[in-house]
């Protein structure tokens, strides 16, 4: 079996990267190897979608205010932009 045969049929592979590239940059080959997945994959089109969502807001969050608690409003209004994001597609 291929190289690309192992990550069209590996989420696991593919869901690693999707974390990886949100930390690091990924090679090439990973690059080539997650779009070849994502390409046929809408479970991990999905998931990396929202993963990324998540990351962004979290790094919102943080970079907002280090000592910022969340009151309840601050909680259903994020609540709700993540299931607006979630339904879009």
């Amino acid at each position: 079996m291929g190289p690309l045969k192992k990550i069209a049929y590996n989420c696991k592979k593919a869901t690693f990267l999707i974390e990886k590239k949100l930390i690091a940059k990924i090679t090439l080959r990973e690059q080539l190897e997650l779009r070849y997945h994502l390409f046929g994959c809408g479970v991990c089109r999905i998931y990396q979608k929202q993963t990324g969502k998540i990351n962004e807001m979290v790094h919102q969050l943080f970079h907002a205010s280090v000592n910022t608690k969340l009151n309840d409003s601050f909680k259903k209004d994020l609540q709700h932009r993540i299931e607006e994001e979630l339904n879009k597609d």
